[in-house]
């Protein structure tokens, strides 16, 4: 049997196979089945030598810095390859305003410089690790549309998720508030729910946008509790990644279209893959690539920029891939050979274990084996979904530049955290090693904004809120700093980043400071502390602070005294940190059975 390499024949031959959806639509996208040149991988593969694959933990796995789609050998064909603006290297000073591409001064909307505010759209991929994107360093994965995305707009080296698991991370991004003040630290909501949280936060992103004057849409993945809880959306359609009631697979948006529109899959309880004990293993998606979620939220956010009345609008797309299960419809299932695929970083595992989340959640995805034969397997099913993921944004990206004021439309592409994928004895998030915490993080807006710049300022998800609002032409930054005043050379770049995860009180707590080239990660189980070096130790392997205990103190007393600002008073001990005798955490496993159909697994119920 042929092996498919994705820069050669074979995956374009077999993508011509009658099987195939692209086959019976030639001229429509292999993922969406939308016309278009950009992102049918699938139809005309990628094309080039494979570059050598490097060891495990050899060199840096840093992205490397000075790369466009357009340095590449072959993107697909009929990919346009974008011109490459100027570059500068990771750690160089911020552009000054003379540097910004040609056009009048960003300004309010009332300034008669900017008659017309942009429209503005984010993309937000769900699990997707910072070094996934070919264009800025990693050889191995395709993903020709984000390195136009990035060839064209600026990227963001130091971008983090301060609270590294989709519920939280989702809140930071809608409030423009971290933690300490949404009171969000992991997959629930507090006490008063929504209301609670708009009390201290304000109204969220989606309601912000429209008391500015904008049409507001948004399709994907909201991860909510309640599941349909409204977030300020004139439109809003949801697609979550599995339903816990007939009524709720009945009420959303993605599940209600495959009833309707492909009844012959209807049937299938676990549409978008198996979770439960099939979780962390490699999967095929029981639909063709032109009916998966993402494929359907692609189509139905294209038709929405489409369906204009005048006001400038605000659009949200959120793809639930490439969280597991690692289930890419084919052919991506079969793009990237695992043996070609790296080997997950490890180092000792006593100190990557002290964060008592890693074991107990390998325990919980029935993955408690770390071996490097299931690591690469997975990575391969990881970046087959990321290329086809690709692919729709492909489609996406299309769309927008069909239009008159592609020009003036802002497109932030970012995810909500990573995935460990096997790094540090791992699996999952939740965790504040770069692997989980670190995210991509582009920005393009053509006729503002240079292109082709990377940057090596520390940015996070909170900053969105700010960036929105300030292209909109009143700024809100809440909890966040000014994205577009440091892409214009008029603000200060963050000196200090904070993370949070867990009940703060609780063993459970943790938290993340990032400070130059540093990196402290604080357990409050045990009161354990690791520092990091990124600069000469980007893949975390050697923790620093008995060499380096006078910053690790610094850094302690930084992360002590910002929550004692925020009011997070069950964190402290007197002057200090509350700590917690160290223990191992009870096991469990996660049973996420399809529930749409009333029925249970494992003989229960």
């Amino acid at each position: 049997m042929a092996r498919f390499d994705h820069h050669g024949a074979d995956l374009r031959a077999y993508c011509r196979r009658p099987s195939v959806a692209a086959v019976r639509r030639p001229h429509r996208s292999l993922a969406t089945g939308q016309p278009g040149h950009g992102s049918g991988l699938g139809r005309s593969g990628h094309r080039g030598r494979r570059p050598a694959c490097r060891a495990a933990g050899a060199g840096r796995r840093h992205l490397r810095a000075g790369r466009s789609a357009a340095d590449r050998p072959g993107s697909g064909r009929g990919l346009e390859r974008p011109r490459k603006g100027p570059a500068r290297r990771s750690g160089q000073a911020a552009a000054a305003p003379d540097a910004m591409t040609a056009g009048p001064p960003i300004a309010s909307t009332g300034d008669p410089f900017m008659p017309t505010r942009p429209n503005v759209l984010f993309v937000m991929t769900d699990q997707q690790r910072f070094d996934t994107i070919a264009a800025l360093g990693n050889a191995r994965v395709a993903t020709p549309n984000l390195d136009r995305l990035a060839a064209r707009g600026t990227v963001f080296d130091n971008a983090y998720s301060t609270t590294p698991v989709c519920v939280p991370a989702r809140y930071t991004l809608r409030s423009g508030c971290e933690p300490t003040r949404t009171g969000v630290y992991d997959n629930s909501v507090p006490t008063g729910g929504h209301a609670d949280i708009r009390q201290r936060c304000g109204p969220y992103l989606a309601e912000a946008m429209r008391q500015r004057g904008y049409r507001t849409w948004g399709v994907g993945k909201f991860h909510t509790t309640p599941w349909d809880a409204p977030l300020g959306y004139d439109v809003q359609r949801h697609s979550e990644e599995f339903y816990g009631t007939p009524e709720q697979r009945a009420g959303d948006a993605y599940a209600s279209w495959i009833a309707r529109e492909h009844p012959e899959y209807d049937w299938i309880e676990a549409l978008m893959g198996e979770r439960t004990d099939m979780y962390y293993m490699p999967q095929l998606s029981p639909l063709p690539a032109d009916c998966t979620v993402e494929s359907w939220a692609t189509r139905e956010a294209i038709g929405l920029l489409a369906a204009g009345d005048g006001r400038p609008w605000f659009g949200v797309v959120s793809y639930i891939g490439p969280h597991p299960p690692f289930a890419p419809p084919l052919p991506y299932n079969r793009m990237y050979d695992p043996d070609q695929m790296p080997d997950p970083v490890c180092g000792d595992r006593a100190i990557d274990h002290l964060d008592q989340h890693i074991p107990w959640m390998n325990h919980l995805v029935y993955a408690e084996d770390v071996d490097p034969h299931r690591a690469r397997t997975l990575k391969a099913r990881y970046y087959g979904e990321i290329s086809y993921i690709d692919a729709c944004i492909g489609d996406l990206l299309d769309a927008v530049e069909r239009r008159p004021d592609a020009g003036n439309t802002v497109i932030c592409f970012f995810a909500d955290h990573g995935d460990l994928l096997g790094d540090h004895h791992g699996w999952q998030k939740e965790s504040f090693f770069e692997a989980s915490a670190r995210v991509p993080f582009l920005i393009s807006w053509p006729d503002r904004i240079a292109a082709g710049d990377r940057r090596s300022e520390l940015v996070c998800l909170t900053d969105l809120f700010g960036l929105a609002t300030s292209a909109a032409g009143e700024p809100e930054l809440r909890q966040g700093s000014d994205l577009l005043g440091l892409l214009t050379g008029t603000a200060p770049p963050r000196e200090t980043l904070f993370g949070y995860h867990g009940r703060p009180g609780t063993r459970r707590f943790k938290a993340m400071v990032r400070q130059g080239g540093l990196k402290l990660i604080w357990l409050a189980n045990g009161g354990h502390r690791l520092l990091f070096d990124l600069t000469s130790d980007p893949d975390e392997l050697v923790p620093v602070q008995q060499a380096r205990p006078h910053d690790a103190d610094r850094l302690t007393a930084l992360l002590a005294e910002r929550l004692r600002v925020e009011g997070v008073t069950e964190c402290l001990d007197g002057v200090g940190l509350r700590t917690f005798p160290y223990e191992t955490w009870p096991l469990t496993r996660i049973h996420q059975f399809d529930l749409s159909r009333g029925v249970t697994g494992f003989g229960a119920g």
